[in-house]
């Protein structure tokens, strides 16, 4: 069953959009937009860098080009999932998440952590929530793949959820490919 995807007006505010948005946080400049990998891991920045490569490369079938903007504040060290999400609470244009967290630095593939901002008062009930969360409020992606979640999101072609299925049917828990 395919599920009606966040970015529909179902899960908007009127007036808003699920486009990028500049967002700032408590003594950080105002560069966190959707599309925008933050980085909360510092303990090796050889592996910062190899992310950030694999993130700048052409994308899809047409070889689409990055446009990618990476929060690198080292203010933000061993940031929690939880501290992130408050830290963009009140954004209402940001519908996910991506984190460059230890397990991203540490894994030789080093896949993000993508993370819905999906709360139950964005949902019409407690069935649809559990409904858009079955598989959890986060999965992992690889770095390749991150431009193809970015771009259905923001566009409404597939939800959080119907990634965060495929990401549960790998092995490992990371979405890869469609």
């Amino acid at each position: 069953m395919r599920y009606p995807a966040r970015s529909s007006p179902r899960f908007r505010k009127p007036g808003t959009s699920r486009t990028s948005k500049p967002r700032t946080r408590p003594g950080q400049p105002s560069t966190l937009s959707w599309h925008s990998p933050d980085r909360t891991d510092y303990l090796d920045d050889q592996a910062w860098q190899d992310v950030a490569a694999a993130l700048m490369e052409p994308w899809g079938d047409r070889q689409y080009e990055a446009d990618v903007h990476f929060i690198n504040v080292p203010d933000w060290p061993r940031a929690t999932v939880d501290e992130v999400l408050a830290a963009v609470r009140g954004d209402d244009s940001l519908a996910v998440v991506f984190l460059a967290d230890r397990t991203t630095m540490q894994a030789k593939s080093h896949p993000l952590l993508a993370v819905t901002t999906l709360t139950r008062g964005e949902c019409l009930d407690d069935e649809d929530y559990e409904q858009l969360t079955e598989f959890g409020g986060d999965f992992r992606v690889l770095p390749a793949r991150l431009h193809e979640v970015h771009a259905n999101l923001s566009i409404g072609n597939l939800g959080f959820e119907e990634f965060a299925a495929w990401a549960h049917d790998d092995p490992e828990g990371i979405f890869r490919s469609f």
